[in-house]
């Protein structure tokens, strides 16, 4: 999907752990640090745009907070702060970003960006249908696992665009956060499709293996069968 965006050349960044942030993703943020603080009000006296990268614990010690090169940029569309000084805010995911450089940490920590941009990957009739089988297992996994987002399959079902469609599936459906960052830095729209299917079909098979396995017994009563 081409979006006309107007990206920074540098940008305040939060580099968490087990995160990764999409496009078009809504993300709500509790800001309590000092730093995050100062960050947040100096982004809602500007662009209000700021970065989210995933900590990469493979990258160095935990207390640098290396973050995963490719990252997301926000927009904050709305913002309550709290009579304590921490604030509540949502964050919706504007485009993938790499991260060329850290510029500063003092008072928060800032980068130097580059945008990027996704690949089709195959013909858009290939990943229409890719996204309307993605549509169906989705259904099809609330089904065989109640307690699913009904919600998240509406909004889903809106959404004709394969590009977005996938990078709202990912940040939704994926609890894996390695293949969520891999689902982040991969540009091609193609393979991102393929990889939720399969990533889908292999927890509908072991949704479908453990109903088979518990037999008609409640979920408490597993261990009996």
């Amino acid at each position: 999907m081409e979006v006309e965006i107007n990206v920074p050349d540098e940008v305040p960044v939060m580099t968490l752990p087990n995160l990764a942030f999409f496009p078009q993703a809504l993300l709500p943020l509790h800001i309590f640090e000092a730093r995050y603080r100062r960050m947040l009000a100096d982004v809602l006296e500007s662009n209000r745009i700021f970065a989210v990268a995933g900590l990469d614990t493979h990258a160095g010690a935990p207390a640098e907070e290396p973050p995963h090169r490719v990252a997301c940029i926000g927009l904050v569309r709305a913002c309550q702060k709290n009579e304590n000084g921490t604030s509540n805010l949502l964050l919706q995911g504007l485009c993938r970003v790499s991260i060329e450089q850290i510029v500063a940490e003092d008072p928060y920590r800032r980068i130097k960006i580059r945008a990027l941009s996704s690949e089709p990957g195959a013909e858009p009739g290939e990943n229409a249908r890719l996204r309307k089988e993605l549509t169906r297992l989705i259904r099809l996994k609330l089904r065989l696992s109640p307690g699913g987002s009904e919600g998240m399959t509406d909004l889903l079902k809106g959404v004709e665009d394969p590009e977005v469609f996938a990078d709202i599936a990912a940040f939704n459906l994926c609890d894996d956060p390695p293949l969520k960052q891999k689902l982040l830095e991969t540009l091609d729209v193609n393979r991102r499709l393929l990889m939720l299917l399969y990533l889908l079909r292999g927890e509908i098979d072991a949704a479908m293996l453990h109903k088979k396995l518990q037999g008609g017994l409640a979920d408490d009563q597993i261990t009996s069968n």
